[in-house]
């Protein structure tokens, strides 16, 4: 009997979903003894992936040894008896770290560094919005308001990058890849890490621990969120630690909504305590009708689509597979394994 993976990447977002060029890669890439089943059966790749499995996929994950899908709900991986390796198609991978999957041997990679380049540019074009009051040419735009007082006064809010001391939670594909696209335009970049003996990657000039973080966010007028939720990172930016921000601070959050207090940063943005809130991620996804942030011109809304890159995702997302795949059946290490226990 052929050995199995399972692919169930039919997302309900088209630029998510499984397209036939990679369909045929995944399936000409297969090593020797090897099947490929694909399943048709819609899938959602929002966040870390659904959290309930189509009759398709149940009844595919029965004989498979490798599953490659977003995420993997925990009723799908207790089905999987064969199961020995676990490749999400997300960044993040809470979902799949219940006590099931924690315990077992079973091997689980990631697509963290997918993500990096178009999110990266996400967060740079947010920070550009404030610096360069956008926001504010945005609401004189709707009022037919030609008005130039606001931005050539004594105390303007347009910044130059080179004025920029940013922080950024996450050294991995998604911070790295933020701190050397704002480095590049002048800014000086500081790095939060766990391992903060492993040093600064390009981009940052240094890094720091968690324990730190509050300490330095008064030295900080951009703060990005771009790390998993852990234990460590939920509930990180608080009311108290966004008092702590200058008020030129930028707050950008395209990591998960539960590391960031929304309401008190609501508040903090309608009194013009900050500069402004670029945020892809929510507490509560889609974010509900009645939430202030809706209308505040100091927040900078968009629906978790930072990751979107049409064209480019699907090439980047087969090289790493497939790469990896050749490694788990030689038994080499696998590109982007997860530390099941520290969350990442």
């Amino acid at each position: 009997m052929d050995r199995l993976l399972v692919v169930d990447l039919a997302a309900k977002a088209k630029t998510s979903a499984l397209d036939l060029d990679s369909e045929r890669r995944i399936i000409a890439s297969a090593p020797p003894g090897w099947a490929v089943r694909i399943v048709r059966s819609e899938t959602t790749s929002d966040g870390d992936g659904s959290a309930k499995s189509s009759d398709e996929v149940m009844d595919a994950i029965v004989d498979a040894e490798a599953y490659y899908g977003y995420g993997i709900p925990e009723s799908l991986f207790q089905r999987g008896k064969r199961l020995r390796w676990v490749h999400s198609a997300s960044a993040g991978v809470g979902a799949a770290l219940y006590p099931a999957m924690i315990a077992s041997d079973v091997q689980l990679s990631n697509a963290a560094g997918v993500y990096g380049v178009p999110m990266a540019e996400y967060i740079v074009a947010g920070v550009l919005h404030f610096l360069r009051g956008f926001d504010i040419a945005a609401e004189h735009q709707q009022r037919g308001e030609w008005s130039k007082p606001t931005f050539t006064q004594a105390d303007s809010p347009l910044r130059e990058m080179a004025s920029v001391h940013a922080l950024i939670v996450g050294v991995g594909g998604i911070g790295s890849a933020t701190a050397q696209r704002l480095s590049a335009l002048g800014a000086r970049c500081t790095g939060v890490r766990r391992r903060v003996e492993l040093g600064a990657p390009a981009g940052f000039e240094r890094v720091i621990g968690l324990d730190e973080f509050a300490s330095e966010l008064p030295n900080h007028d951009v703060v990005v969120l771009a790390a998993p939720l852990t234990v460590d990172t939920a509930s990180l930016l608080t009311a108290e630690r966004l008092d702590l921000l200058p008020s030129t601070a930028i707050v950008v959050n395209v990591a998960r909504g539960a590391m960031l207090d929304e309401a008190a940063l609501a508040e903090r943005l309608a009194s013009s305590r900050l500069r402004g809130a670029v945020l892809d991620v929510f507490e509560r996804e889609p974010l509900a009708p009645e939430s202030p942030l809706w209308h505040l011109r100091r927040a900078l809304i968009t629906p978790h689509v930072s990751p979107v890159s049409p064209g480019r995702y699907w090439p980047r997302q087969i090289d790493l597979f497939v790469d990896n795949w050749g490694r788990y059946v030689r038994g080499e290490p696998l590109r982007n394994s997860v530390n099941k226990l520290a969350g990442y």
